[in-house]
């Protein structure tokens, strides 16, 4: 660890953002893994003497993805400006960027800690990690994912000279990985019976408090949220249930016998601590947890990311009941002079009507559930849905969720650091729709909506109180 005095130039300031991030899309993506190029999270440009400007990284060289990055810069002349700018590149080769505008203190140091970011970047203010959670696709509709967790992202930071556009000379330039794995976690694909899988297992002999992790509407095989929840000591299935090997190729409909075998596996599991098990959703995969632990057993505490109350987009089908999809009206889709549609008043009210019948029985689970909102969600309303949850349990006598709104984020709540995606291409609509969110609320929403995710399964599966407060 590396200490910085406070810079003299240095003061609070707005923590506003400057520009709204650019349309993002859902197509998967990923870095290929490269070795630093030079010493350690540290490198002067070339050419440039031991004196010159470098970049100062804690961890030096590598950190994991949901974890805070200290950076500085040290070696720049007193009061001079600068611009600092983030990159990577996923594996298709598509680059995303931030920069910021900062000015050094009189003695020669910038910190990001203390030193606030000039308006004309990608934000502004006091915003130790801006050039990670602003980092822009320069793709329209390009949505960061991570597809092989096994490798790193590699992020590029560079330092320049002055505050114009085009920048002026490279001072300074560090490479730093942001790794999804930590040592020791496990990964073990999982192909039982009708199960396609992975298995995340932390370091150790356990058992562990197992959760299972569903996604959404994209299908396949996500492994980023499930492979950093395991480094905290759960040991987390990621599961597939659509458009992935020999599972069903689109969203028309599913059977929860496939859900239970997931379930039956994870509480049959040496390395599982019993007696029973979480679920993790977002977006479908938060009703598909919701009827989960309504119609199966095993399940002791459900979390929910933006998920539906109703059953959304195919006909759930379990033994002898089915629960039809909640219906829609695309009259009611808004289009943008660009093209872009805002979906959010789609969905029929599960409230009225034949569409009660999709309202998903959660009265009958024997869990406790936690849901996490977005109050700028425009895919759907995820407060009304929370709400109106809250009320059926507790008209059934059960208790009263935990409800956290987070005003200013959007649909897609991600571990904390990854960009706000604010547009991308919907796959039952055919078209991009917005997601809502602003980037700095989203940003923040991400990285306490991570801690309250892990608190309540500590408190449910573990029997460990956290000091995390609750937002509402």
């Amino acid at each position: 660890m590396w200490l910085v005095t406070a810079l003299s130039l240095c003061r609070a300031s707005s923590r506003g953002w400057q520009r709204q991030l650019p349309w993002l899309s859902p197509t998967l993506a990923a870095l290929q893994h490269h070795s630093p190029a030079r010493a350690p999270g540290t490198a002067p440009a070339r050419g440039l003497t031991s004196t010159a400007p470098s970049v100062r990284l804690s961890p030096a060289a590598r950190s994991l993805f949901d974890e805070p990055l200290a950076i500085a810069v040290q070696g720049l002349g007193p009061r001079q400006p600068v611009t600092l700018r983030s990159s990577l590149h996923d594996e298709t080769g598509e680059l995303f960027e931030a920069c910021a505008r900062y000015q050094a203190g009189d003695d020669g140091e910038l910190d990001l800690a203390h030193c606030p970011a000039l308006p004309g970047g990608s934000f502004s203010g006091l915003e130790p990690m801006g050039l990670l959670w602003a980092l822009q696709p320069q793709k329209p509709f390009w949505y960061m994912v991570k597809k092989d967790v096994q490798r790193p992202f590699l992020l590029q930071l560079e330092v320049f000279d002055g505050h114009g556009e085009p920048p002026g000379r490279l001072l300074a330039q560090a490479q730093h990985e942001r790794a999804f794995l930590r040592d020791g976690v496990r990964r073990v694909p999982v192909r039982e019976g009708r199960i396609r899988a992975t298995l995340f297992l932390p370091p150790g002999n356990g058992p562990f408090p197992g959760i299972i992790d569903l996604y959404g509407t994209g299908g396949g095989l996500p492994e980023y949220r499930a492979c950093l929840l395991a480094n905290h000591g759960f040991a987390v299935l990621a599961l597939a249930f659509y458009g992935y090997e020999d599972l069903p190729k689109d969203m028309k409909e599913f059977h929860l016998e496939y859900f239970e075998e997931a379930v039956n596996y994870m509480l049959q599991h040496t390395q599982v601590k019993g007696p029973g098990i979480g679920l993790l959703g977002i977006s479908k995969g938060g009703d598909l947890c919701i009827s989960m632990a309504s119609f199966l057993k095993g399940i002791t505490a459900t979390a929910l990311i933006n998920g539906s109350v109703a059953n959304v987009g195919a006909v759930l089908r379990y033994k002898d009941v089915t629960i039809p999809p909640l219906g829609i009206d695309v009259k009611r889709i808004k289009v943008n002079k660009s093209g872009i549609a805002d979906i959010v008043d789609v969905l029929n009210n599960p409230l009225e009507g034949p569409d009660r019948q999709s309202f998903i029985p959660l009265e009958n689970a024997e869990c406790r559930f936690l849901f996490i909102v977005g109050q700028d969600d425009r895919n759907w309303k995820s407060e009304f849905f929370a709400v109106e949850g809250s009320k059926r349990l507790q008209a059934h006598g059960k208790e009263k969720p935990e409800i956290v709104c987070y005003p200013g984020a959007g649909h897609y709540i991600e571990p904390p650091f990854f960009p706000m995606c604010a547009a991308s291409m919907h796959l039952l609509v055919g078209k991009p729709v917005v997601w809502g969110g602003e980037p700095k609320a989203h940003y923040e929403a991400q990285v306490d909506a991570w801690q309250q995710i892990q608190a309540f399964f500590c408190k449910h599966l573990m029997g460990k109180s956290s000091g995390t407060s609750n937002k509402l």
